[in-house]
Parts: C-alpha cells; structure tokens; sequence
C-alpha cells in the first residue's frame, strides 16, 4: 500500500509558498511518508518547463527527480524516492441556468506532453501564465469535454466540492448535482474530492454520490503542508494503476481525512462578527449573523444536510475506510505549548523523523512505547489519543480553521497547560464556539428540522463495518427536496420586454396606435425594443398583416437578428422568417443585389489606398483619414452641393478609382439606392417590404438615410420611428440630431409616443444621468425610475490610467465575489454582502481605443476574460484583409475584385499561370469547408496553410470568428457591422462567459448590471482633440449614454481630474472614494503560522 497526495500547488500559484519547487516537493513528501504526489499547475508554462528540466520519466506515466537533485541520507524516509503524477487545478467562474457558478476541478493527466497540449487548448479559452490555478469564464461541462477531446486517459475530479465559493455543490456558487454541472458529459465524472471540511461519513448521507470514488488531498499551497489529506492505494504503480483505481475504486483502499470540523468551513457563521453556529442554530436565525444582519456563510455541514437524501450514519455498500489525523508538527507544539514554526517544535520533529521513520509511519504504525522513549510522556500520549479518535472537536466557519483537543481542561492545568491543541490562541475571536458544539451534540432532532451530527466514534480507522452508528439497512429510495435555488440577473441584454399585464399605457399605445406616421421618443431602459417587437406583433398578429409587407431597420445587425429570433419564437419561424430586418447597409446591399447589382464592398484598406492616391493627385493638404471622414459627411448630406475646387477633384477620382478596380464604397449603398428608387429602376414589386416600415434608432440617420426611409415609405401605409434624441451620439460621421423635429415639420399629421418609465436604472444613477443631460437644450426630462434601491454612483479617484485599470481588474474581482478563495473573504468581496456578479454581466466601457489596449493587457495579466467590442486597427492589416476578401471570394461575392485583393495581399509567388493555379484550388477547397464548418476551424486551417498562424491580426480575426456561427456571417459584420456588431474574444475562447470591454459608442443598445465607465476625465469626456473640436452637446449625449448603460451600478473611474461633466451630478446620488493602491501579491498564512504570532516567544 502507498499514500498519494494528488492536489497540490507550486509556487506559480497565487498565495502560496515559495518553496513550492520540485526538489522542496520531494523532500517534504519523503518526510510525510507518500509515495506519490501530483505536480500541481501543470497549465502555467514556467512550471512545466521547469518540471521538464528537473523531473524524468519513472514508472509508467510516473516521473522522479533527477539524479543530481535526489537526497541522501540513513533516515529511513531519506531513502524513500517519491514519484509524481502531472496534475492541475482548474477555476471555473461563469454564469449558468441564471446563477453565478465558480467550480475548481482538479485534472491529472499520464505525461507532461499531454500537459503541453491540453494547455495549447486552454491557453486558446483564457489566461494561464498570470496563476498556476488559471480563471477561466468556461461550464466545467465544456472544460471537461475539451480535457477528453485532448486526453481520452485523463482524470477529471470536481475538487472539494463542499467548498462554498469555489466547488460542484458548495453553498454560495456551486450546483445541487453533478448532472447539473456537467450535463450530458457528467459520465465522464467517477471520482469527487471530499475536501477538508468533510469526511466520508458526510458524504455516504447522498445517494447520488454513491457511484462515485471519494478521494483526499491536501490541496497544499506549502511544501509543509503536503498529506494533510491523502488517497491508501495498491496495485500496480503507474498511472495507469492510478487510473483504474481512482476511476473504478480498484485498488483505492481508502483515505486519510481531516477531521472535518477542523476545516475551515465545517459550521455556518460570521468570522468578522466570531460567529460560529451549527445547522439547527443557523435555521433558527434563518441563515442571518445575530450581530450584523447579514447572511451567514453556509458551511459544509449545512449544505449536506440540505442535498442528503439519508439520514446520519448511513452506510454504502462500496464504502472505503478512512483515518482521521491531525499533521505531527502541531500535535507536537501543541504538547509544547509552543507554535509549529518554533525551533523546538521543528528540531523535535527532525529527530523524530530521523529515529522513527516519516510522519505517516509516526501517526499510524510506530508503538506508541518507541514515540515515548523519543519525544517523552506528552506528545506519546496525543499521538495515542488521535489514533482512538479520543479528541474533542471544536468547528471550523466562514474561513477559520476549527480546532482539536485531545486533552480536558482539568488534564491542561494538570500539565501546565501544555496538553492542549490549539487551546487559547483563538478563544477571543469565537467564544462561545465550544459551547455551540457542545450543545449540537446533545441536542435531538427535531420533527421537520435538520438532523444533527453524531459524535465522534472510536478507533483510528474508520471501517465501514465496524463504525459505530452505521444503519445498514437504511432505505435510499426516499430522497428529500430541500435544495436551495438561487440566480442573479442576466448579463448583456435588450431592453425589458414587460409581460402583457405589466405593459404600461405609453407601451401599449406605441405598439397598437395606429397612424400614417408615428415617432416613439423612448428614453434609455423605457422598453423602446420591446415596443418596437410589440408592435411588429401587433402588426402580424393583430392586424394579420403579411410579414412580406413589413420591414425593420436596425442600427446594428446584432439587433436586426435578435428581432427576427424573438418574432420566430413568438410567431413560429415560417411567419417569423418573412419579414425583412436588417440596417441600412444590409438590406440596401439585398436590395441592389436583387435588381442585378454584384457591389464588393472596399474595405478600409482599398479605401485608404484610393484617397491616398486621390489627396495626392488632387493636391490636398489633409490625410487619407481626414479626406475619407469629409467625403463620408458629404455624402451623408444626400445633396451634391458642397464640393469645390480640389476637393471635388479628388472625390471624383476617388469614386472612379473605385470603380475600376471593381470596389464601392460603404456610403454608396445608400445613395445608389435612393437614386434607383427615385429614376424607376427599382420596381414597385421591390419595395413591396417596406409598406410597414419601422425604424429603430431614429435619432441616429443622416439626411441621405432620412431620405432613403422616405423613399422606401413613399408608396407605404405606415412609417413607425423609435429613439431617443438624447442618445443621438454620431453627429461627427454626418448624423442628424434634429431628425425628429424634422419629420414632425414634414408631417404635421405625426403622432408622437413618449415613454418615460425606467425599468433599467436604479433610481440614484437615473437621476444623476438626467442631471447630466438636463445641461443640453430641452430642459427637465421625465424620465421616471420603476425600480427601488438606493445604490449611489461610485466616483472612484485614481493615479494615472495603469492604477485605474488595475483598480478595474480589482473591483471586477471584488464583483465576482473574489477570483480565489483568499479574494473571496477580503474586505468587501463577501457573497453575504450581496449578489455575486459573473463576468458576463460587468462592462467596462472607455473613450478610446488605446485605453481598451490598456485595459485588455492588464485583464489578461490578472487572468479576467473578456470580450472586446468595436472596430479595431487589426480590420486593417494586410493579413487579415487579404483573409477577408480571400473568403469573400471563395464564397461567390464579386469573384473579380475579392480575388484580386486577395491574392494581391496573400500571394508571395507572383502571378504565373502555376500560382494562379493553385490560388485557384484553394479557393475551392476553403469554400467548400467555410459552407458547412465553423469560421474559426476554418481560419485555423486556413492560416496554417498560408503560413500566417502566428500572425496577430489572423489570431484576433479568429477569436472574432468564435463569435459567429457562419463564415458568410462573421465576413458581412467585418464589411457592414456597426461598432457594437464588432465583438472580438480577448483570447480564443470556448464561448466562454466574460467582461465586455467596449467604447461609449460601441456600448449603446446595452445594458449590464455592473458598469465601469473608465477614464471619465478631463479631456477624454468631452474629448479634447487638436484635429478638431467635438460638440460639447454629443460628448454630453455620449457620457449620458454610458451612465445608462448601468442597472444596479455605475463606477465612474477617473485617472486624473474628473469630467466636468461630472460636477453635474448631484451630491446626494453620488459617492466618492480613492482608488487603493493594488497591494502586493502575499503568500497564504497557514492557521499555525498566524497563531504564532500570538504565541510567546521562546525563551
């Protein structure tokens, strides 16, 4: 038989030792007295090389230290040569069936090639260079199909699943089965680790985990530390052994435990208010701390008692034997009366080590007589009294570890007090712990009450068939239903879309008033996309409109899609489908293609390209940018006046350039269309769609797309407008602010709507946003909060934008409810305090894109994921260009100038009829592929075969093709998505929950619940620019924007003096604080190290 440690972390995790090497792992497990240990963090890429460096294969899938770094030495445990295993922890944190879920899964895999490649995939999902316990927004159901896609041999084990922050079942974010958890790969699961704050008994108690092995570990952040909890094993040593043990119980004799009162979650309570309660007691209070009147954290042995479906004592058949110990180091201070780090302690220790053999062979197998003759009377005595259980157990809660004495009070002052373990150290901060205890044993339970946990029972193995207390013959098949449900709000969302009984009078009367032409002013969070929906299904359903007659146009093709998903899930998708939603550009672009038309849109880079040429030959004195951003207002305008001298030069040789080379330009769609419309070239038969036509986002057209609705709607029945004048943020690209006021002079007929009730906003951050735009023309808004809560705007005070974006990263962190289990209990970051967020719903949204760079590099360092929206400088390289207009061409847009671009960009061989050839054949075989597999399998390919897979604009198009399920799809956002369509993985993630980074801009149409609007300074907000002034009004509209985007909280987070725009807002629903300087990483105290603090010094 050999003890195993299988869980453990290295010195690359956070808080740990850093010690944690492998020749320090070594040496600690041959004093221990295991035979094998895992590796620990097999994910972070310094420790695997170093493990490569210092580690050689043994046994079967097995590895040992290198010659040169193994011990010497006549101690018998000196002569014990450990083995490792390769293993790593994993944390999940994403949101699933409406709750935040955070789940650690242990991984233990047969080679270190297999490590190499499993974090290949990994590192695609997330970051594993920032923790040796990386954070990934990934379902462990996904984590666990990629582990079995990468490695068919590997164990995957829910780690201390009673944890309450971080496990399968904890209380706080975990699942009520591992069903729930893993779903339909939940067979791939064999094997729990019980963690510190339960035993086996605890487990036995549900039926659902009887097919399971219930394995131990220590879960050691210290080299110290190893063994705390253990696997017995035989059989063959090698992995495969292990395999067969750990997933069939083959050869798994059973564990060494903890006693599980002494983790640091057995009970429920308040550590900060020393607050300790059983079950019983925490129900009778209905889980709230008598002191602050906050929830308790739930321990362990409350959460089994909800998901037990057997009652105390119960015993399976397949049930393993398991000791329970108390690591020799403290049993020996504690007869010391001194702390584990004392010398004394320590040179005891060594020679007992160096007498009798390692400190598993000391605790279980040496006669008691041997350990008296060498360490004396007391620490025999202890070692005697832990073997038989003779201990009294005092529990464990909300993070502080619980104690075990082996001694009376009478037998402490017998001895001077120094028989004690743990005794005195920790009396003040849970007084009345050891009578909570006691008074739970004593206690009988109670009809319709939670049952009680028995005593401790005698004998150092706990055997199955001879635990005192087992009830073999109990009935399983009666289950019991007290699970606990919980959830927080969805993430990124559309607005509210109330049920038909809770729809207010505005609502309603803007989905059913009719009228030639009606405008619907809805402020931010008043139901505008319900009620633009509502009245699509009033149209189709109440007034049986044909769907072929009824068109909706979108800012963004994110919004057009959501439309059509929800009609087809209202109204079925043949009805649904029927219908034509889309922006502008893209039903313009359907529209021109249907009379015959082929446009191949240019992209930025032709487009640059041919007004440098224009600005050139024309003689300008103004960048290619500039150039393209007055040709974009102008045409915006939809007249043809405006353009003198050289400027008309170098617009008309721009559009002929354009021309030739087969290209036309973005802005063209609309004025090409309303040409054709008003010379009769496009037929009735056409612009049948638009007899229903609904426009959201009124406030946001140019006069050329006001008169493109005009056109469309001449011969129509209904022209329906939604939006909001104070969000009208696009002046610079040629926008009208004023469209509503000139649709009302144009129809004096117009039927007006105003929605003025918010459902989003808390009220604090409503009125201090109205505050803001109350500054512009239009005076007092009416805007009314729906919701209740007094939640202020935070004003958070930084130094310099890298001290804000790593606050950033922080109150992420703190928003989540901590990112590790230290985290979880720091200042602030406790679930009682209040819902846990995940990272799906907290946004941070920035002026720039180089603040954006910034913020993504730091949330990559702190391992936070995150999805980057909004048009980036990657669009613009030749690569991804060429990639673009490569697969544009492949599948059969405008074959001439995509294929010329294409390979104009992505061919290094010239243009001989061989390589022309073989461009040809490509473009064949991606075709094919783009048309029935996924866009980012494909671009992998792709790259690969092009050369170009190390290439940073192909490795960011990739994480933007993750995003989508088409190629055609993820090729029409890149050329016709707005700013919020353009959405990007900051790493090459599995779909994976994560923070939205994205500009003011790209954030309008969304909401979260948590909202970081970052870099709200002077300068930024409004923005100073040198090129030109922005309109202080827009940069209003624009911060009003953002504030909006928040439902439950709102941090406005400066790096230097703060918007003046925020000298607005009013005092009373504004907080003000400075940022804390992120302290340095720390290492983990361990209970005894903390104690010793106390403890007096040595004489």
């Amino acid at each position: 038989m050999y003890i195993a440690d299988l869980h453990i972390h290295s010195r690359y995790s956070r808080a740990t030792s850093k010690d944690g090497c492998p020749e320090v792992l070594g040496l600690w497990t041959a004093k221990k007295g295991i035979r094998l240990i895992g590796t620990g963090d097999f994910t972070h890429p310094a420790w695997r090389e170093e493990l490569e460096e210092k580690l050689e294969p043994a046994e079967n899938g097995f590895y040992c230290l290198k010659e040169k770094l193994s011990r010497t030495g006549s101690a018998s445990w000196q002569r014990m040569e450990p083995r490792f295993v390769v293993s790593g922890e994993i944390s999940s944190i994403y949101k699933k069936d409406g709750k935040v879920r955070k789940v650690h899964n242990l991984i233990l895999l047969p080679s270190l090639r297999d490590a190499k490649l499993l974090s290949g995939r990994l590192e695609e999902i997330g970051n594993l260079r920032s923790d040796g316990r990386p954070i990934l927004g990934l379902d462990c159901r996904d984590l666990l199909e990629i582990t079995m896609e990468v490695c068919p041999k590997a164990v995957f084990i829910p780690a201390h699943i009673w944890t309450p922050h971080f496990s399968m079942l904890g209380a706080l974010s975990g699942f009520d089965s591992p069903e729930e958890c893993f779903g339909d790969m939940a067979g791939y699961i064999h094997a729990v680790e019980t963690g510190l704050s339960s035993d086996p008994p605890m487990n036995w108690r549900l039926s659902m985990l009887d097919k399971y092995q219930l394995v131990s570990n220590s879960d050691a952040h210290s080299p110290a530390k190893l063994g705390r909890e253990a696997n017995l094993l035989t059989g063959e040593f090698s992995y495969e052994g292990l395999y067969r043990a750990v997933q069939t119980g083959e050869g798994l004799e059973g564990t060494i435990e903890f006693f599980p009162e002494e983790g640091k979650y057995h009970f429920d309570g308040h550590r900060k208010c020393g607050i300790c309660l059983s079950p019983l007691e925490a129900e009778a209070r209905q889980g709230i701390c008598p002191v602050c009147q906050r929830r308790l954290t739930m321990g362990v042995s409350h959460r089994v008692e909800q998901l037990a479906d057997r009652k105390e004592g119960f015993l399976p058949a397949r049930a393993k034997p398991y000791e329970s110990l108390v690591p020799l180091p403290e049993v020996l201070a504690a007869s010391m009366g001194l702390g584990t780090g004392s010398r004394r302690v320590e040179q005891l220790y060594e020679e007992m080590l160096a007498g009798l053999g390692s400190e598993f062979e000391i605790l279980r197998e040496v006669p008691v007589e041997e350990i008296q003759r060498k360490a004396g009377y007391l620490a025999a005595e202890g070692i005697r009294r832990l073997r038989n259980r003779q201990v009294k157990r005092i529990p464990g809660f909300d993070g502080e570890y619980g104690r075990i004495r082996l001694f009376t009070s009478d037998e402490i002052r017998n001895t001077e007090g120094q028989l004690s373990l743990f005794d005195g150290w920790m009396e003040q901060a849970a007084p009345d712990r050891e009578t909570a205890a006691a008074s739970e044993a004593e206690r009988a339970p109670q009809p319709g009450s939670i049952p009680r946990r028995k005593g401790a029972v005698s004998g150092s193995v706990s055997h199955p068939e001879s635990g005192s207390g087992a009830v073999g013959a109990e009935d399983a098949s009666g289950t019991t239903e007290a699970k606990s449900k919980g959830g927080v709000a969805g993430s990124e969302a559309s607005e509210p879309v109330p049920s038909k009984p809770a729809w207010n009078a505005a609502q309603l009367q803007a989905a059913r008033t009719p009228g030639r032409v009606i405008a619907v002013q809805a402020g931010p969070g008043t139901g505008k996309t319900a009620s633009l929906i509502a009245r699509v299904h009033w149209l189709l359903e109440g007034r049986r409109i044909s769907p072929a007659s009824v068109t909706v146009v979108t800012f963004t093709r994110k919004a057009a899609a959501e439309v059509r998903e929800r009609l087809e899930r209202e109204l079925g998708k043949r009805r649904g489908r029927g219908l034509t939603a889309g922006t502008f550009h893209s039903i313009c672009l359907e529209l021109l293609e249907k009379t015959g038309r082929k446009p191949a849109l240019a992209d930025d880079g032709v487009m640059r390209e041919t007004a440098r040429e224009a600005v050139k030959t024309a003689g300008l004195s103004m960048s290619a940018g500039d150039f393209l951003l007055r040709l974009t207002r102008y045409k915006a305008k939809g007249s043809e006046d405006a353009l003198e001298g050289n400027f008309r030069k170098a617009a008309d040789f721009y559009q002929k350039r354009l021309e030739e080379r087969g290209f036309w330009d973005y802005d063209d769609l609309i004025l090409e269309t309303s040409r054709l419309i008003e010379s009769g070239e496009i037929s009735e038969e056409l612009l049948a769609p638009f007899t229903y036509l609904l426009v959201d986002e009124f406030q946001d057209i140019n006069p050329a797309q006001y008169r493109l609705i005009r056109n469309w709607n001449r011969g129509g029945r209904e022209l329906f407008v939604i939006g909001d004048p104070d969000q009208a943020i696009y002046s610079f690209r040629g926008a009208d602010a004023d469209c509503f006021g000139r649709l009302s002079r144009e129809w004096p007929d117009l039927t007006v709507i105003r929605l003025t009730e918010n459902y989003r906003c808390m009220p604090k951050i409503l009125k201090g946003a109205g505050a803001v735009i109350e500054k512009n023309p239009g005076g007092s808004r009416t805007l009314r909060a729906n919701r209740q809560g007094e939640s202020p705007i935070r004003l958070v005070l930084s130094t310099g934008e890298t001290a804000a974006a790593m606050y950033a990263a922080k109150e992420i962190s703190r928003q989540v409810g901590g990112l590790d289990m230290l985290a979880s209990h720091e200042k602030g970051n406790r679930l009682e305090d209040r819902e846990a967020r995940s990272f799906g719903d907290l946004a941070v949204l920035y002026r720039t894109r180089r603040q954006g760079e910034l913020l993504e590099k730091v949330f990559a360092q702190e391992g936070i994921p995150c999805v980057v929206a909004g048009r980036e400088d990657y669009l613009d390289m030749p690569s991804v260009r060429g990639a673009v207009s490569f697969f544009n061409r492949a599948l059969g847009k405008a074959e001439v100038p995509y294929g010329v671009l294409a390979r104009q960009l992505l061919e290094k061989d010239g243009d001989s009829p061989m390589a022309a050839m073989i461009f040809d054949q490509k473009l064949e075989k991606y075709g094919a592929m783009a048309a029935r597999t996924r866009p980012a399998k494909v671009l992998e390919a792709w790259a690969a075969e092009f050369g170009l897979d190390k290439d940073e604009g192909i490795r960011k198009l990739e994480n933007m093709a993750l995003l989508h399920d088409r190629m055609q799809e993820l090729l029409d956002t890149i050329v016709l998505g707005a700013e919020g369509d353009l959405r990007r993985a900051g790493t090459k993630t599995y779909r994976a929950d994560a923070v939205t980074l994205t500009t003011l801009h790209g954030s309008k149409g969304l909401e979260f619940p948590a909202v970081i609007l970052f870099g709200a300074d002077k300068g930024m907000i409004p923005l100073e620019s040198q090129k030109e002034p922005a309109s202080a009004e827009e940069e209003r509209r624009l911060f009003y924007v953002g504030m909006t985007r928040a439902r439950d909280e709102l941090i406005l987070l400066c790096a230097g003096e703060p918007s003046p725009f925020i000298g607005d807002i009013p005092g009373e629903t504004l907080s003000r604080e400075a940022a804390q300087r992120t302290p340095a990483q720390f290492h983990q105290m361990e209970l005894f190290d903390f104690l010793l603090q106390f403890s007096p010094a040595e004489p």
